[in-house]
């Protein structure tokens, strides 16, 4: 975070497991992907603290911090295999779990006229479906897997703005318990989000909510607001 001297303090934040929305966005190179490395402990810290519900992520091991969060990543992953093992491998949920988890990623219709249906395969990296059924395979798996705080890591970046809106349709009414942290590519998708966080060069230079960051006229997140033709 700056501070009023115009200096600056290693990444510190802190985030409460219940109805948060944080968008995270900020300029190519800005640093916005490292906050997703740094919640995972891929790369750890070199000083600063993330905090999940007062507790240091870095007091936690790795296996129970992970298994709390959940991500849907810009690329979505596709293995070569079925619908039913890309949603759950270690076959950990019943087949009508996996139904109410495609039906609410508006995929139920497309999966119920395909060949073998739940056993139907994927082909290799997900050839034989469309990179926006891809990502909602994702969302499914995202579904099933459902923790107290969701990534979205520019999640619609590479899909159309109809498969967009699905999404965003699907976390708003499916994830209203969670903490939701996404880096955004479209800045409407984070602009009814409770906080923003403004990265540029590695740094937190901003973070408050959407409507009083644009009061800054000479702030980074105007700038960017008013690029996308969001404000006057």
């Amino acid at each position: 975070m700056k501070l009023s001297d115009g200096k600056f303090t290693p990444l510190r934040f802190t985030l409460n497991t219940s109805l948060d929305e944080i968008g995270i966005v900020g300029r190519t190179g800005a640093g916005k992907s490292s906050v997703t490395l740094a919640l995972f402990r891929i790369i750890e810290p070199a000083g600063g603290d993330i905090r999940i519900d007062d507790m240091s992520i870095s007091s936690m091991g790795l296996h129970d911090l992970r298994s709390k969060i959940t991500i849907l990543p810009q690329d979505p992953v596709i293995f070569s295999g079925s619908i039913r093992s890309n949603l759950d491998p270690l076959q950990r949920f019943s087949d009508q779990d996996l139904w109410v988890a495609i039906e609410r990623a508006h995929m139920k219709d497309f999966i119920t006229n395909c060949v073998g249906q739940l056993d139907y395969e994927c082909g290799e990296g997900g050839q034989n479906l469309s990179v926006g059924q891809r990502q909602l395979v994702c969302l499914a798996r995202t579904l099933l897997h459902k923790t107290k705080i969701l990534i979205l890591d520019e999640a619609t970046a590479a899909v159309d703005v109809e498969t967009d809106e699905l999404i965003q349709r699907t976390i708003k009414s499916e994830f209203s318990d969670c903490t939701v942290l996404s880096i955004a590519h479209r800045l409407n998708t984070v602009m009814v989000y409770d906080r923003i966080m403004v990265m540029d060069k590695g740094l937190i230079v901003e973070f408050g909510a959407p409507q009083k960051l644009l009061e800054d006229r000479s702030g980074i997140f105007y700038s960017m607001a008013k690029a996308a033709n969001l404000v006057n």
